[in-house]
């Protein structure tokens, strides 16, 4: 019995070795396996969590009572796969929910390919952080359009134009907004294409909206257009807030930030616009077709905004004003680098009339001119217009205007047949950087100056003191323009 023990134990000691080895290889596996695993999950965090490359850091929130994702129609954010179908799916899905308060098409991080489409009311299109609308750059996928009505034609080119990337027309309650994820019309090829005379059509916008109401656009970054960006046509009761604009401002022809079109209750604010044209240009249609679709554009306030033009100006009117353009306010803008701060562009033959119309609380450096009104900017549709149509402009303010680096302040360009009438200008300071007789420069005007005014205001105005004491009256008819400046 002792002996059998013995044996047993005997034998227990002989299969410890093997049996630690065998542990031992078992633990360096499952070592190995863990540090793998370790290293993996720590890898996916960084990828995902910093370089954010797979999931949304911000979740999407819930702005409509139905939300749908672009995947679940079978969009592919990889820059490559058109996705024209997955946003017209989409869409369509969100157009039967217009009685139970719409829907949400949320756009998921990535690059996401695709031709123009349409929106539908009662709905919002959401660009998540890292998401990218990209336009497609064939202009075979772009719609024909017939011209807009107060234009006549299309604007580069007679006849139809292309449509916009992101499209909508007679609807109501549409919102477009995200995480400031993108919309890229990617138009260096339209640019190139334009410049050398290969398109037969007037491009088209980045985002179009016609005869629309309730449309809200906000926290989203838009590039690169073809044309114009945003294009709100006919439209009422638009708020775009928090936007950034972007082209290049030179080789980027045409590329306007927000043109409101024949608008009425507009607030545009807290934007930052840096393009190749106007950063806003406020119209109303063009020569005989403006006027006799007699839209205006009114009740239009613009704030709070950081501006470059290096082409254009900062804020224009016109030129395409046709169908009158009133009740304007422009506060709180600064404009660098810029060729022009805020301009007014119109000609015989637009008729309409631009009026109520105030600058307050403007800044600028670095600015070629700073104020210019131009009464002969002669672009037209066709010979069917009637030279004798002359616009009428009056009753602008210029209040709490201050700049530094100007070669030119103010230049106020009227004619005999399209005088400039009521003009104010009170607390107005500019610093300039080119020493020449006329900096202050007028034709055709007929205005006021309230209290201290540096560079020395024209002839043409009217001095009044801080109390409204008039001092002096202005001459007539005098015309101290530089036309060769």
């Amino acid at each position: 019995m002792i002996g059998r023990i013995y044996d047993q134990r005997l034998e227990w000691k002989r299969c410890i070795p093997a049996l630690v080895s065998s542990h031992r290889t078992l633990f360096t596996v499952l070592w190995i396996m863990g540090f793998a695993s370790l290293f993996i999950w720590q890898r996916n965090l960084l990828v995902d969590g910093l370089w954010g490359l797979k999931v949304d850091a911000k979740p999407m929130p819930m702005l409509r009572p139905f939300a749908f994702n672009l995947t679940d129609f079978g969009g592919k954010g990889d820059g490559v796969t058109e996705n024209t179908k997955a946003f017209e799916k989409a869409i369509m899905e969100i157009a039967k929910l217009g009685k139970k308060g719409g829907g949400q098409l949320n756009v998921p991080p990535g690059d996401w390919l695709t031709a123009p489409f349409n929106l539908t009311s009662h709905m919002t299109l959401f660009l998540a952080e890292g998401a990218t609308i990209l336009g497609i750059e064939d202009e075979a996928l772009w719609p024909l359009m017939p011209p807009l009505p107060s234009y006549g034609a299309g604007r580069e080119h007679a006849g139809p134009r292309y449509g916009s990337l992101i499209h909508g027309q007679h609807l109501k309650d549409v919102v477009i907004t995200g995480h400031n994820g993108t919309i890229n019309g990617q138009g260096p090829s339209w640019w190139k294409n334009y410049k050398q005379k290969l398109l037969n059509y007037t491009r088209g916008p980045l985002v179009q909206i016609l005869w629309s109401s309730d449309i809200h656009i906000s926290n989203i970054t838009l590039r690169d257009s073809p044309f114009w960006t945003i294009h709100p046509y006919d439209c009422k009761n638009v708020f775009i807030t928090n936007v950034t604009i972007l082209a290049p401002v030179f080789g980027a022809p045409n590329t306007d930030g927000i043109d409101p079109d024949s608008c009425d209750n507009v607030v545009i604010e807290d934007c930052y616009i840096s393009v190749g044209d106007d950063g806003i240009a406020i119209k109303s249609g063009w020569d005989q077709y403006g006027v006799a679709y007699g839209r205006p554009s009114t009740n239009i306030l613009i704030r709070n905004l950081v501006v470059r033009s290096t082409v254009s100006a900062g804020v224009s009117i016109g030129s395409e004003m046709s169908g009158g353009v009133s009740n304007i306010t422009v506060e709180n803008v600064v404009v660098w680098s810029s060729r022009r701060v805020m301009r007014i562009k119109t000609a015989a033959g637009r008729g309409g009339y631009i009026q109520n119309i105030t600058y307050r609380n403007i800044t600028f450096d670095n600015v070629r001119v700073g104020f210019v009104v131009k009464t002969d900017y002669n672009e037209h549709p066709d010979a069917g217009y009637d030279p004798k149509a002359y616009p009428i402009l009056g009753n602008i303010n210029f209040i709490n205007i201050h700049g530094q680096g100007v070669r030119v302040p103010v230049r106020l360009h009227g004619s005999p047949e399209i005088p400039l009438r009521n003009l104010t200008f009170r607390d107005f300071s500019v610093g300039i950087s080119y020493k020449k007789k006329h900096i202050f420069q007028c034709s055709s005007v007929q205005g006021r100056v309230i209290g201290s005014i540096i560079p020395a205001p024209c002839e043409n105005l009217d001095l009044y003191d801080e109390q409204g004491n008039l001092i002096k009256r202005g001459a007539q008819n005098v015309t101290d323009i530089d036309y060769d400046f």
